[in-house]
């Protein structure tokens, strides 16, 4: 088991999440709260970098969901980049890849 641990870092489009670990039950409130003191601007885009996410379950993937809801309250985009094989294959299967754009790195994710 590889702990979540979720860097942050600023682009010029708004603030890039970078996960490394496992985003399961015991780590997705850990997310939740992170995503909840994200300060975002409308127009802005949030990108989750998943290039380091070794495991999503569904808390994970409801985790993906709250931090969409909290960039569309402050009219902001989010964008997923670098997501895994087995991750994209759950997000495909419930119709979450129509919701989340998707980039296959966060430098792509991040051009204005």
């Amino acid at each position: 088991m590889s702990p979540l641990q979720i860097t942050t870092r600023d682009a010029a489009t708004g603030p890039v999440l970078e996960f490394h670990g496992e985003l399961d039950y015991t780590s997705a409130g850990e997310l939740r709260e992170l995503i909840g003191a994200t300060a975002l601007k409308p127009g802005q885009r949030l990108v989750l970098d998943l290039a380091g996410l070794t495991f999503c379950d569904s808390s994970g993937i409801t985790a993906f969901i709250a931090a969409r809801n909290h960039a569309h309250a402050a009219e902001a985009d989010i964008a997923l980049a670098a997501v895994p094989a087995n991750t994209l294959r759950v997000l495909r299967m419930v119709g979450l890849d129509q919701l989340f754009p998707l980039h296959p790195d966060s430098e792509v994710a991040t051009r204005a």
